[in-house]
């Protein structure tokens, strides 16, 4: 059996026109980076403001079912809450139905810093959505995707 040929550069360019990974990750970074970019004044990233995000809610939160919603393993999650938790944005507690899982909650100090986030996500989030044609079309698609 012969050894495959490697890809010809019209190949290269194919890929790079038409690959819906990379230009997919393409665009999440230069997101990431105009969100990084908008939260810094108020000290998260994206991520964490995302992160946070899905703490917010009435009852703490299980570690698997935030690990699942953000589409994350749980070293990746766990090595993200550590961050916030020293910043005692994130309160971590021992799940009392079963001591192995975990509980996650937004501390006051960390609903105070998504409450003083919001306007920038907002403001920033608005005129992304006013440079695109049809947002929800894009979040649908996305959808399907994640």
């Amino acid at each position: 059996m012969s050894k495959p040929l490697p890809p010809d550069h019209d190949t290269t360019l194919h890929v790079r026109d038409h690959c819906l990974c990379l230009h997919t990750q393409r665009a999440a970074r230069r997101l990431a980076r105009m969100f990084d970019d908008a939260l810094r004044p108020v000290g998260i990233t994206n991520g964490q403001f995302s992160l946070m995000m899905s703490l917010n809610r009435p009852q703490p939160a299980r570690m698997k079912e935030i690990a699942d919603f953000l589409a994350m393993d749980r070293t990746t999650l766990t090595a993200n809450l550590k961050a916030l938790e020293r910043r005692a944005l994130v309160a971590i507690a021992v799940d009392p139905d079963d001591r192995r899982g975990r509980l996650l909650t937004l501390t006051d100090d960390g609903l105070a810093t998504l409450t003083e986030a919001m306007p920038i996500w907002r403001e920033t989030h608005g005129a992304l959505e006013a440079g695109l044609d049809d947002c929800d079309m894009l979040r649908r698609q996305l959808q399907l995707l994640s």
